[in-house]
Order: structure tokens, then C-alpha cells, then sequence
């Protein structure tokens, strides 16, 4: 194998190594339907894999439409094992005003899909796709 190939397969596992080391952890929540209107869409629906951004996040809409992998970690209360082991990729369509730093509020079909819904809020990793 030449060097050059060698240097580009190393640059591609760097690569695909800092990816993964972008997810954010953080917390998240949920809300319910109606979906619409939102921030970033309006009246127009987007399905029911959505989520809304911390302000932060949000950046004056510069994150309608970003997607982000999500996936739960744990709770934030006494229920044991609140997680259900899957992973979710969303759509960001709305502002979430009172979510805190690094939170996410998702629809309640993608809570119900990675957790308990009973829980309320949990912690998460996200990551930008």
C-alpha cells in the first residue's frame, strides 16, 4: 500500500473519530401535539420526528432544519433504567424559549421512542447530522 493511500485512510479515520467525539450532552424534555405552528416552518408541519432548540441552539433560526441524532443516556429522577436504547434523528422546527443550555424538547413521539415517557426529562447525547 503506498504512502498516500495509507495518509488518506488515516485522514478518513480522524475524520469519522471526531464525529463521533461532537455529540453534546444534555437534557431533554417533550411536548405534545399540535406541532404547528412553529418558529421555523410556521403552519407547515414537518411530521412528528421534530424537536425544538434552546435559544441558544436555536441561533435566530440558524438551526431550522439542522437534524441531530439523539439518544437517551439515563433520567433525571428515581426511575431506574428510563431508556429504551434506541437512538432517534430529529428535525429542528421550532424555538423551545424555556429550555435551558444544551436542552432539547422533543415531540412526544420521539421521547416515547428512546424513553419513558412517564419520566419527564432525561439526559441525552446529540449530535448534528
Amino acid at each position: 500500500m503506498s504512502f498516500q493511500i495509507r495518509v488518506i485512510l488515516m485522514v478518513g479515520i480522524l475524520i469519522c473519530l471526531a464525529s463521533i467525539a461532537i455529540a453534546e450532552s444534555g437534557t431533554a424534555t417533550f411536548y405534545t401535539p399540535p406541532y404547528v405552528p412553529s418558529a421555523c416552518y410556521g403552519s407547515h408541519g414537518k411530521g412528528t420526528v421534530i424537536a425544538a432548540a434552546n435559544p441558544s441552539l436555536y441561533n435566530n433560526g440558524a438551526a431550522c432544519g439542522r437534524r441531530y441524532r439523539v439518544k437517551c443516556t439515563g433520567g433525571t429522577n428515581s426511575v431506574s433504567h428510563p431508556c429504551t436504547g434506541k437512538e432517534v434523528t430529529v428535525t429542528i422546527v421550532d424555538l423551545c424559549p424555556g429550555c435551558g443550555h444544551n436542552q432539547l424538547d422533543l415531540s412526544q413521539e420521539v421521547f416515547s421512542t428512546i424513553a419513558n415517557p412517564d419520566v419527564g426529562r432525561i439526559l441525552i447525547d446529540y449530535t448534528q447530522v
